[in-house]
């Protein structure tokens, strides 16, 4: 396998430069040693961030990949006089948009703020709301929430309810199946109001055992039967309900938020 340094180089936080990596994902035979660098916005930086460019070429023998987000032409054009691979936003992107929509771009950091005014609070406000509502925290607001993910202990409904706020503005609560339920044949009755916004998360019973004894080894709560047993009873409980639900597995929480995206917004 291939090694090459790939730099995240911007005049912000270098979110956006971060989701322009992803690419990079299409070229499994390759590692990339990540650097970041958010705030470069004077000259001074931008030499700094030459001469680091230029040290990773020597010690690596091949030149790096420059995924890069500045809004300043002078910036950028500085930058580009280093020995790279240059994937620029805004000459890619933005600069060729400009044309086709005959406007002027704005160019400074912080620009996803400004522009997404009432979006970014929303977020902002969803985040909130699925802290506050993580692992069954509270029953308060329930009505609140946009969905409810319930499943069986570590089957991921947290990472999936917190990139669905942090990603989508989406309040997401979660809410563990635990061995009560189980036991009373039920879901918790504070959820019996709220089936329509309630999505299910299911686990393969080995899986789920990896995931426990990294937690709890050598314990019942771990063991595979009781996993086994625990995702049977949770699936015939939701199945009963008419609770629809995705296999969490194989699937990343990407993956896993879509799907859910889907049924809140177009049930059937």
């Amino acid at each position: 396998m291939q090694e090459r340094t790939v730099f995240f180089i911007s005049d912000g936080t270098g979110i956006t430069a971060g989701s322009l990596g992803k690419l990079l994902e299409h070229f499994p035979n390759t590692h990339f040693k990540q650097v970041r660098m958010p705030f470069t916005d004077t000259l001074d930086k931008i030499q700094h961030a030459q001469e680091v460019i230029l040290q990773a070429t020597e010690q690596s023998g091949s030149r790096p990949v420059v995924v890069m987000t500045l809004g300043n032409i002078e910036l950028r054009n500085a930058l580009k006089e280093s020995n790279a691979y240059f994937i620029d936003l805004f000459n890619t992107f933005i600069d060729p948009l400009s044309i086709e929509l005959d406007q002027k771009p704005l160019r400074g950091a912080g620009i996803a703020h400004s522009v997404m005014g009432s979006s970014y609070n929303d977020r902002m406000e969803a985040i909130n709301f699925t802290l506050n509502h993580d692992d069954g925290m509270t029953h308060a607001g329930l009505e609140q929430a946009e969905v409810i993910l319930i499943g069986v202990s570590r089957c991921g409904k947290t990472p999936t309810s917190v990139y669905l706020a942090m990603q989508y503005g989406v309040k997401a609560a979660n809410y563990p199946l635990i061995p009560e339920d189980f036991e009373r044949g039920t879901l918790p009755s504070v959820l019996h109001k709220h089936l329509n916004k309630i999505f299910g998360l299911t686990i393969k019973a080995e899986r789920l055992h990896s995931v426990r004894t990294e937690r709890r080894a050598d314990s019942f709560y771990a063991s595979l039967e009781n996993c086994r047993n625990e995702i049977t009873t949770a699936e015939r409980l939701m199945r009963e309900a008419g609770i629809p639900w995705a296999d969490s597995t194989s699937r990343s929480i990407e993956e896993l938020s879509t799907i859910i995206l889907e049924k809140i917004r177009h049930p059937a």
